[in-house]
């Protein structure tokens, strides 16, 4: 039998046989006899790997890469003898010193791993770190996936809910064995199913050091945090601190699992992921990697050296430099071959559209790679298509059709339709259809439409406060969104109220329901359908308390309103009529109505003036021969109207799915259960209110 050669050293340097190494894949590989080591610079003049014992400060031995191992931009070593379990390592870059031409090089630093799939450091949330090294590992494969693969669940049918990993379990009410890790949330996923959401959107499980920049909030002195994780310092590496124990490399099997339980629970996984900056920050900012080992290739920078600051962090990755954009490839094919997720949430993505000098490209490299890549097919693909310069691409993302879109335009004609501004019944109409002014070419599943997301308000918060109240966060209450749309019901926060209280509740149903009865795929925030409440905080980023954490408590407070949301999420899931794959025109035929058609008061009449504040519209579907056809009304006038109702054929009669006027349990019914309007001519809508009917079959004498 021959023996493979590069399964030797061919010398010895620090102690350790080494030879020449691959130089793809990039990052720490397992290979016969040893660990390959390999790490793109172009500009370093020399490099040296830093090996260290788990939990030892002092390195074991630092190992020069030969001049001959190097291979154009690339350091690639294998070194013999090592256990992949229990050691760890960094570089040491050689080079120029020159930020006005943009070298970092420090050989007094030990940088990071771009490509590291373990970050040693952060292994407890919050815990000070001993020095400013981040330690990579190197990971080991043995997770059994049985039979796991991607879901592919058709756009259309998705309901997404975003959700902070930590504080989703944090809270004592949560009831977890493991609060605020990826096991306690396994232990929620029998409450996802109940609520009937079928996709979760993550925020940030890339490592980041939530105890960068340390600070307290100025009321408590409680320490303020990295909360949201919006800081990437290890693109390949799940947080470790999110699993019930970062030891050996554990967090990557507990992610597995989380992501095997979702996946058998007929749950997709979308990642938030961040590529538009590091952790690094400014030229003030810490030394971790990219700056340290190619600083000119991996961030945009002025001709001063400089970094451009697109992303409102200090820092903006150079996406479309080709090396960068082999980067952001990698690390998404790693999460879709390795851990299974469904798609990717992107972050500031309108920043990925960049060139190296910050102008705007007309057909971006990075954007176009990702749509048509080989591995990343089937996944989601979301833009948050925006950026903190000011630059807003929403309906105009290059998208080569794969790219979904967060609808801004949907949040912001929403939130000002139910608070009852004029001039916006035609613009929540199109925003209800799916938005076809935007995306008639990609499909209503190219809108993501929420009300809320992590950034701003919560839902109850939307309809309890004017203002902001961010003066916790330390800032003087200058930082977070000034343009909320927001109302307050009448009285700012906290209230003992009744009627504020009870038009609060109206009004958060009511965006509820028309969220659920749009085309387009509908996006929940983890909490809003308990009532959860940041107390006016529209950017709670830097708080790990209760104003973060899902307070569980909520659910038997706020029973009523769960069921609200767990019916609307049914009934969605049950009409086809609202789950459009293309775009439909007004009033084109479709069987026995047209497919979208617009009223009033008057059936078939719709109201399109500028003083309206009342919307009604009929989606109709065939569904296998069986008519589905759905009447959604909105009135944001003060006071009720009756409208007359469009009518129905022989056999078919309208029924009340729900009505927000109603108290509750009236306010809502099971899905195929709904009651039979006693008057199928006309319905009356109350003040600020929403209804929805469904026709049914009108049951045979015997």
């Amino acid at each position: 039998m021959l023996e493979r050669v590069d399964a030797y050293p061919n010398q010895w340097i620090s102690g350790f046989g080494v030879r020449a190494g691959r130089p793809l894949p990039f990052g720490a590989t397992i290979v016969p006899g040893g660990i390959n080591f390999s790490v793109y610079s172009n500009n370093a003049t020399a490099m040296t790997l830093v090996l260290f014992r788990r939990g030892e400060s002092r390195p074991m031995a630092e190992i020069p890469f030969p001049p001959a191992f190097r291979i154009g931009g690339v350091f690639a070593m294998t070194v013999f003898g090592l256990d992949a379990e229990t050691i760890e390592y960094g570089y040491r870059a050689h080079g120029p010193y020159d930020p006005a031409d943009g070298h970092y090089f420090d050989p007094g630093r030990i940088l990071a791993d771009p490509y590291a799939k373990l970050i040693g450091g952060r292994e407890r949330w919050g815990a000070p770190r001993d020095s400013m090294v981040y330690r990579s590992g190197v990971a080991c494969d043995d997770f059994d996936w049985e039979s796991d693969r991607q879901l592919n669940l058709p756009a259309e049918d998705l309901v997404i809910y975003e959700l902070h990993v930590r504080g989703f379990t944090k809270d004592p009410s949560a009831g977890v064995a493991a609060p605020g890790t990826f096991a306690g949330l396994v232990e929620k996923i029998p409450y996802l199913r109940e609520l009937g959401v079928n996709c979760v959107e993550l925020m940030p499980v890339f490592e980041f050091d939530e105890c960068e920049g340390a600070r307290s909030d100025p009321a408590t002195g409680r320490p303020l945090h990295n909360y949201w994780g919006y800081n990437p310092i290890g693109f390949f590496a799940p947080k470790a601190s999110y699993a019930t124990t970062g030891r050996h490399g554990m967090q990557i099997d507990e992610f597995k699992s989380l992501v095997k339980h979702l996946h058998l629970a007929g749950i997709e996984v979308v990642l938030d992921v961040v590529f538009n900056h590091t952790g690094e920050g400014n030229e003030r900012g810490p030394t971790i990697s990219f700056r340290g080992l190619d600083n000119q290739t991996y961030y945009m920078l002025t001709p001063e050296g400089y970094y451009y600051n697109f992303s409102g962090t200090g820092n903006t990755l150079n996406c479309n430099h080709p090396v960068v954009r082999g980067f952001i490839l990698d690390c998404l094919r790693y999460w879709v071959t390795e851990f299974h997720v469904d798609g990717f949430r992107f972050d500031l993505a309108a920043i990925l559209g960049r060139a190296p000098d910050g102008s705007l490209l007309s057909n971006p490299p990075l954007l176009e790679s990702l749509a048509h890549d080989p591995v990343l097919r089937d996944c989601k693909l979301i833009a948050e298509a925006w950026d903190a310069a000011g630059l807003y691409q929403v309906g105009a993302f290059p998208d080569y059709c794969r790219w979904s879109e967060w609808n801004g335009r949907y949040r912001d004609a929403i939130r000002r339709f139910i608070k009852g501004d004029l001039g916006m019944v035609g613009e929540m109409a199109t925003r209800m259809a799916g938005s076809a002014d935007m995306y008639l070419r990609r499909g209503p599943a190219a809108s993501v439409n929420f009300v809320t997301a992590h950034d701003g308000f919560t839902l109850r918060d939307l309809v309890s406060y004017n203002d902001k109240h961010n003066e916790n966060n330390g800032e003087g209450n200058n930082d977070g969104d000034n343009g909320n749309n927001s109302w307050n019901c009448g009285h700012e926060g906290p209230t003992d109220d009744p009627e504020v209280t009870a038009l609060r509740d109206r009004q958060v149903r009511n965006a509820l329901l028309l969220l659920l009865t749009s085309h387009g795929i509908p996006m929940l925030v983890a909490g809003d359908e308990m009532g959860r409440t940041q107390q006016g905080n529209n950017n709670a980023y830097c708080h790990d308390s209760p104003i973060s954490w899902i307070d569980w408590t909520l659910l038997d407070k706020n029973a009523d309103l769960f069921r609200f949301v767990r019916c609307a999420i049914a009934f969605r899931r049950s009409h086809c009529a609202l789950r459009r794959r293309r775009h439909v025109a007004d009033s084109s035929p479709e069987g026995l109505f047209p497919a979208l058609s617009w009223h009033g008061v008057h059936a078939w009449m719709p109201d399109w003036a500028s003083h309206s504040r009342l919307l009604a519209a009929m989606f109709y579907g065939d569904d296998g021969g069986r008519h589905d056809c759905v009447y959604v009304a909105a009135n944001t006038y003060w006071e009720g109207q009756t409208l007359e109702l469009p009518t129905l054929p022989d056999g078919l009669a309208w029924h009340l799915f729900a009505d927000t006027a109603a108290p509750p349990p009236q306010d809502v019914h099971q899905p195929g259960r709904e009651p039979l309007l006693t008057d199928q001519a006309r319905v009356h809508v109350g003040p600020r209110s929403v209804i929805v009917l469904v026709t049914h079959p009108v049951p045979t004498k015997s």
